[in-house]
């Protein structure tokens, strides 16, 4: 099993696309809480049709993204307050639900985690990751 990831800061949803088809996804999970986006192509339907046209199923498990005050850390470059709270977050009963439906469907097909930041090394997706996939390489496709 691998699992990919990907931020779309700075890309248009066709690069985002030819990277996922590029890397073989099948499955993109969409792990914000907010699922919009100011971004053409980037909130959730727009998204989502983009990636069925390219033959990309989508899923948006918003439990697995971060709260407000967790964000709010990630923009202050303060990855220790935004990995305590992340924790937390995972800890909440439909996080786990989402956590384990998450892993039953990258089991089934090639799947990477979707989120806004360009680099995975100051988003939750890489905290996600190494929570519930631990030992599973992991591979960013825009970094």
């Amino acid at each position: 099993m691998e699992i990919f990831t990907i931020g779309y800061e700075g890309a248009t949803q066709a690069e985002v696309v030819t990277a996922l088809q590029d890397a073989g996804v099948k499955l993109l999970a969409d792990i914000r809480a907010v699922p919009l986006s100011r971004r053409p192509g980037f909130s959730k339907n727009v998204l989502a049709a983009g990636l069925r046209e390219a033959g990309i199923d989508y899923v948006g498990l918003k439990a697995l993204g971060t709260p407000p005050e967790g964000r709010e850390a990630a923009r202050k470059g303060n990855h220790d307050r935004l990995a305590k709270v992340y924790a937390g977050q995972l800890e909440l009963s439909e996080a786990i639900v989402q956590s384990e439906m998450l892993k039953e469907l990258a089991a089934e097909r090639p799947t990477a985690l979707l989120c806004f930041e360009r680099d995975p090394a100051t988003c939750h997706r890489s905290l996600l990751a190494e929570a519930i996939f631990p030992g599973v390489k992991r591979t960013d496709l825009f970094a």
